[in-house]
């Protein structure tokens, strides 16, 4: 297992290429420190973990792995659905646009989805991928997600994977350590 920068990992996410609405996450506070836990899932790619904090209002730090090359059927249901019953968030990983005509392009696009939801019937999920594909997002889905406190899912997920979740948080510590913010900004 190899730990990384979390920046590093969201780029492996980027580039995967595979059905970018596939992607489901679970993220919350993290167990026992400063900052968060974030598991990234998708059938073809695996699982990927993140710790990160925010060393200040501008700079968020962090460190990630992937802890699993598939999802086999004691994971499937540690993550989301976009089952309508279930009550999840959304969330999507999105890229800037490379020149002035592809942001011209996707403005376009955007508009013209916006404006299409307006006049017909839809439902806020086809919404959100509609929107999510008019920006040509990487990766969007479900996302079981808690700010101040920590999904169930994301309590069974870091127990799944201990030992990734030990060696991330002890990497996460030093950096926190490093960057001497301890409980507060630096």
């Amino acid at each position: 297992m190899r730990v990384r920068d979390w920046q590093d990992i969201l780029s492996d996410v980027v580039e995967e290429g595979r059905d970018p609405g596939a992607w489901r996450a679970v993220a919350g506070s993290r167990r026992g420190g400063l900052g968060e836990d974030l598991f990234l899932s998708h059938r073809d790619v695996g699982v990927y973990q993140l710790k990160t904090y925010a060393k200040n209002p501008y700079e968020v730090r962090g460190v990630g792995t992937r802890v699993a090359r598939r999802i086999d059927d004691g994971l499937e249901p540690l993550f989301p659905t976009r089952d309508p019953d279930e009550e999840t968030g959304r969330f999507g990983v999105q890229r800037p646009p490379e020149d002035e005509d592809e942001a011209t392009s996707m403005a376009r696009r955007l508009e013209e989805t916006v404006k299409v939801h307006a006049e017909a019937p839809t439902t806020p999920d086809d919404f959100f991928t509609d929107v999510m594909e008019a920006l040509d997002s990487p990766a969007f889905g479900p996302m079981d997600y808690e700010f101040d406190a920590r999904p169930d899912r994301l309590d069974e997920l870091t127990d799944e994977f201990t030992d990734a979740n030990d060696l991330l948080a002890a990497e996460l510590d030093d950096l926190i350590e490093t960057d001497e913010v301890d409980r507060g900004f630096h």
